[in-house]
């Protein structure tokens, strides 16, 4: 079969999607040369998936099915999840996103649970877990006499396996935790991330029920269960422990929550067991050993000359469905049991994404009402036409093997193939390669700046704005990067109302039209949506509780928040010691300062980092006014990084003597990112001068300095990998810029 070589056959293929392919995706030796190009990759692709199909049918046309798969993808009308994509084809042959592993309440099964986590990353999947089986702290342990440690400790156990083991060699895994609200150990969970130095490595929800949130309205008590024998075990306020999520989320975006009895109110297979939890963004609930397989239809593709294409939209949710349900048969599985119970079951999750851009180039805003009805209007076409689809193929290949006893089993009933088939991911760096929209979400910027390999700073904009900026005659390099210093367009005059209406992002909109949205897409969707509900730093904790409270209210399955800053800011302690305002110092100013003299002794502290280049240690040494000077030592002797470390300690000595105050220190090193960065979560450093700025962020921590946390922070925080913004998407931290993703 012949092979396309060169990216230039793929005539949508933007320079931002490029980068990422050949960053994250492209096969290369062991020097790190890329052996394929985004064509051969696709290829590649195609033709691994169209391959099942000679199981079923000996007499299959494998090129002309591949063929087919190929123009779907490179085409942008559809794309796989990410592990498909780099693995499918290769040794590793693992193309599922997410699994889902049980945890016993015994030491056995625990262990267990832990090492197939340790296969699983190292496949390069995430996993979600409920650890609301397991007994209460300082509950009783027959076989021991002792006393349980409790959920909490275990998890900690899971934080540090996956601390250690990298995903798929490049990226640490992703994992979901989820506590039943009747726990007795509940409110320590709801806690357990409140400092955002533990659990760096989970998203945490708690799993709500139905009678819990009866009691929340109705202000009640209700009771908490011990899992070791169901019996009640005390009792707390409903609204209290609401309230309490609310506040820890509007602090700092976790706990989510997730509504337990909906999962299972559309377990497709309730006879084979209870969905206790889901993948770590929270959109595909899954029993214990189920693997999730996702794919997503670029919903602006679907646009033709300002109205839907429902003709070839159905196309490509048949050729999806098809797609996906050979992955289960082309997967290469990191556990046998994760093996049976997906071939049992054979669940997928066809989504969308672009979803902004189908608006955008429909004329509607996104907070309308017109975009919600359209919203149900789309969602309910693909998972109407999904479900013909999956029919059609039980009728060639047969019903999942769970189909008897399933909610399909009714007299007269048509088999279906999959138990679930519609489902809706955040797509953070699968839309980079689409060059589209995330998700369902609003557009994440209409302009951004973006830094080069040689430094130089390019403005980007999204295509279509840039398409009617030019047709109607306000586009300029000015303004373009008037709207990137912006981060919107809502409050610039040049451009006229009705584009600024349409083209608005995900800051723009209310929490209760983020809801709205996600409301309508859950309502024909088989397992959930993920999506992330934005407000702005100003929001009040009663804005959070409102948007919980919409999201029950409106049939969502789980809510995810995001207050703007929350996650990334460093909470310091007020005032001890005072620093004046920091005034602008004119050019004779600078010339007459005077420099403070070195005492012959200074009082000092010493802070060790953990950087990529060994650890390196820190001494901050203050006079009788404070801040004096700063000394670094690598751990390594010599080398660029210790004459590197040793310079800036000595520039940052001299402004601390002249004047310079520590936060403006902070300011300019804090996020500086180098090759080799170390660390995960909080513990994250991304250069010796990243570790200056959290070791100077320490210091006056400890010593109660009072500083200002906006200019020690960045909003909206930096990628580590290329300083570009992250944005909070699906209960995960996504770059635009580069394709970098928490969540992998």
């Amino acid at each position: 079969m012949k092979k396309e070589t060169s990216p230039a056959s793929i005539p949508d293929l933007s320079k931002n999607a490029l980068t990422v392919l050949e960053k994250r995706y492209l096969r290369r030796d062991v020097k790190g040369k890329s052996l394929e190009t985004p064509a051969d990759m696709f290829r590649r692709v195609a033709e691994t998936i169209a391959a099942p199909d000679a199981v079923f049918d000996k007499k299959a046309d494998l090129k002309s099915l591949a063929d087919t798969f190929y123009d779907m993808m490179t085409s942008f009308e559809f794309l796989p999840n990410s592990p498909t994509l780099m693995n499918a084809g290769r040794e590793l042959g693992q193309l599922s996103a997410c699994f889902v592993l049980p945890v016993g309440d015994s030491m056995e099964e625990i262990f267990d649970a832990v090492k197939y986590t340790a296969l699983i990353h190292k496949s390069g999947g995430g996993t979600g877990f409920s650890f609301s089986r397991l007994r209460p702290a300082n509950d009783v342990v027959s076989s021991t006499t002792g006393i349980s440690s409790g959920p909490l400790s275990f998890m900690r156990v899971f934080d540090m396996a996956t601390e250690t083991i990298k995903q798929g060699g490049t990226r640490r895994g992703a994992n979901m935790g989820i506590l039943r609200i009747d726990h007795p150990d509940v409110m320590n969970f709801i806690m357990c991330k409140a400092d955002q130095k533990h659990l760096n490595n989970f998203n945490i929800s708690v799993g709500l029920t139905e009678k819990f949130m009866q009691a929340v309205e109705n202000d009640e008590e209700y009771d908490l269960l011990n899992p070791r024998d169901g019996k009640q075990c005390g009792t707390l306020n409903a609204r209290k422990v609401f309230q309490r999520i609310v506040k820890q989320a509007w602090e700092n975006g976790e706990p989510g929550i997730i509504f337990l009895d909906r999962l299972n109110r559309d377990n497709p297979t309730p006879h084979i067991g209870e969905i206790e939890s889901t993948n770590p963004c929270g959109e595909q609930p899954l029993l214990p050993y189920e693997s999730c397989n996702l794919g997503s239809l670029n919903l602006g593709k679907f646009v033709k000359d300002g109205s839907i294409d429902w003709k070839k939209m159905k196309e490509t949710v048949v050729n999806a469905v098809h797609f996906l349900d050979n992955v289960i048969e082309a997967n290469n599985y990191p556990l046998q049991q994760i093996h049976d119970m997906t071939h049992a079951n054979r669940k997928i999750g066809l989504g969308v994404m672009g979803w902004a851009d189908m608006l955008i180039l429909l004329g509607i805003p996104y907070s309308s009402p017109e975009a919600v009805k359209l919203g149900k209007k789309v969602m309910k076409f693909i998972n109407e036409e999904g479900h013909l689809a999956s029919q059609e193929l039980a009728k060639k290949r047969g019903s999942f093997p769970n189909y008897k006893g399933s909610i399909f089993d009714k007299k007269g009933a048509t088999p279906m193939r999959n138990a679930t088939v519609t489902t809706i991911a955040p797509t953070g760096t699968i839309s980079i390669i689409a060059n589209s929209s995330s998700g369902v979400e609003p557009l994440f910027a209409v302009s951004y700046i973006r830094t080069v390999m040689d430094k130089n700073v390019m403005v980007e904009v999204n295509p279509y704005f840039e398409q009617v900026a030019k047709e109607r005659g306000f586009y300029s390099e000015e303004l373009m990067k008037k709207i990137a210093e912006h981060g919107t367009v809502a409050d610039i005059p040049e451009i006229p109302l009705d584009v600024r209406n349409v083209f608005v992002t995900a800051h723009d909109i209310t929490p209760n039209d983020h809801i709205q949205m996600q409301s309508a897409f859950q309502l024909y969707t088989d397992n959930a949506v993920s999506k992330t509900v934005n407000f702005p730093n100003t929001a009040t904790i009663e804005d959070v509780e409102n948007a919980y409270m919409l999201a029950y209210q409106t049939g969502c399955k789980g809510v995810t928040i995001y207050r703007d800053g929350s996650r990334d800011e460093q909470v310091l302690s007020t005032s001890k010691k005072e620093e004046a305002p920091l005034e602008p110092v004119s050019a004779e100013d600078e010339r007459n300062a005077i420099k403070r003299e070195r005492p012959k002794a200074l009082r000092g502290w010493t802070y060790q980092m953990q950087t990529g280049c060994g650890p390196l240690y820190i001494t901050v040494n203050e006079d009788k006014n404070g801040l004096f000077e700063l000394f670094t030592t690598m751990g390594k002797a010599g080398g660029c990084a210790a004459s590197q470390s040793e310079a800036i300690g000595r520039m940052v000595s001299l402004a601390w003597r002249s004047g310079v105050q520590a936060r403006q220190v902070i300011k300019q090193l804090l996020g500086i990112s180098c090759h080799c960065p170390s660390g995960f979560g909080e513990n994250r450093v991304l250069s010796c001068a990243d570790a200056v700025a959290k070791a100077i962020q320490s210091h006056l921590i400890a010593g109660g300095y009072d500083t200002n946390a906006e200019t020690a922070r960045q909003e909206r925080g930096a990628c580590p990998e290329c300083g570009g913004i992250v944005e909070h998407e699906g209960g995960c931290s996504v770059c635009h810029v580069c394709g970098y993703s928490e969540c992998a």
